[in-house]
């Protein structure tokens, strides 16, 4: 328990924020002391989930990964912080009229209903307030819907506590992974700048922008590693796995044949041209609805992020600085409490950060700086 010798009175420690990716495990705890963050822990775990596999097929193996990266990883009790999986919260932009805005509540979850074919006496449904747009002469609000069922939910708990973990909330990807870059825009020129951030994650993207503390806009893609692998798999004749391994050698820059290389990088071409365009849309959107917010700058994060060709052809869709995350960055961090020798990226712990960070007492404090609305979440299932 070395790594915990840290740990006194004065700390206190947030829950273990627990991304479950198609791909792997990510767990990420950390403590704050003096308005100072610290990390306490962080682990990853690969795994190799069937995509034709039922939930009951998942859980064996997600249970048992569990209880190891918990009891492997030195972290303080089982209280968590999850997000539900990718692809299962359903997300839309929709408008009202500002005369409407006192039955938003009721008119969104009737709208969620029709849009999503959901029943909502059984679904959970929360919405953002965007902005306010001017469409023809009339000014309306631009809200982000997001809803989930309640059997996502019961099977998401189900998992978390058949692997001995206690549930505290639970979180929307996008709300999460704003919550991570959010700290880092802490001078008011930062929060007035629009930024986007792109978690490419391994089944999906997820774009966040953001501006003066606030979600504006969030859009969801079907594309992400997997499509990239299945990409240079089929230019190389080969399984996904072994592509995916050519992916990362050419990521470390080993040596590869002339031949083998223009190839992986034609595949990789052709998926990030298709990623970036989709993502160029969404800004495309966001500047027509929002006219004068001027975008700045895109994060990326997830398992794309230190795909070199991919930020390349982002910065040329966007025309936009482009960044990879630093989720630790500022963070009181050694590389004991990674697991990863210091140096190593951690772009892809992101939305588990984030996750971890949900409740903390320093964020609370900069959002009654900015003069910052609470953020909605999915669901909190205890207090």
């Amino acid at each position: 328990m070395a790594a915990l010798n840290w740990i006194t009175a004065n700390h206190r420690i947030q829950p273990i924020g627990l991304d479950i990716g198609h791909s792997g495990l990510k767990m990420v705890q950390l403590a704050v002391r003096d308005d100072r963050l610290k990390v306490l822990a962080a682990r990853k775990l690969p795994l190799e989930l069937d995509p034709a596999g039922d939930a009951q097929e998942h859980r064996r193996v997600l249970v048992p990964a569990l209880r190891r990266l918990l009891a492997e990883g030195q972290f303080h009790g089982h209280g968590v912080v999850s997000a539900l999986p990718m692809g299962k919260v359903r997300i839309t932009s929709l408008r009202l009229p500002e005369a409407e805005a006192d039955e938003a509540d009721r008119l969104l979850r009737r709208e969620a209903a029709t849009r999503f074919d959901l029943d909502p006496a059984h679904a959970i449904v929360h919405h953002l307030l965007a902005g306010s747009v001017r469409q023809g002469d009339e000014v309306k609000n631009e809200y982000i819907l997001l809803a989930v069922d309640h059997e996502t939910i019961a099977a998401h708990l189900q998992l978390l506590e058949e692997a001995d973990l206690t549930p505290t909330a639970i979180d929307a990807p996008p709300c999460a992974l704003f919550r991570t870059f959010e700290r880092t825009m802490r001078r008011q020129e930062d929060r007035e700048r629009t930024a986007i951030f792109i978690d490419v994650g391994y089944r999906y993207t997820t774009v966040v922008f953001g501006r003066s503390g606030e979600i504006c806009f969030v859009k969801q893609i079907a594309v992400g590693m997997e499509q990239f692998n299945d990409q240079v798999a089929a230019a190389l004749g080969i399984a996904a796995p072994e592509a995916e391994s050519f992916r990362l050698r050419l990521q470390r820059d080993d040596a590869i044949d002339a031949d083998t290389r223009r190839h992986i990088v034609d595949a990789l071409h052709v998926t990030s041209e298709q990623l970036a365009g989709e993502i160029s849309l969404c800004l495309r959107y966001y500047t027509v609805t929002f006219r004068g917010k001027r975008v700045e700058r895109a994060v990326v994060a997830g398992g794309g992020a230190y795909e070199q060709i991919l930020r390349d052809i982002l910065r040329r869709h966007l025309s936009v600085e482009i960044e990879v995350a630093e989720p630790l960055r500022g963070f009181d961090c050694r590389s004991d409490q990674t697991g990863e020798e210091a140096g190593v990226g951690h772009a892809d712990l992101a939305l588990a950060v984030g996750l971890s960070l949900k409740g903390c007492p320093v964020l609370p404090r900069m959002e009654r700086e900015a003069r910052r609305r609470p953020e909605p979440v999915v669901e909190d299932v205890a207090p």
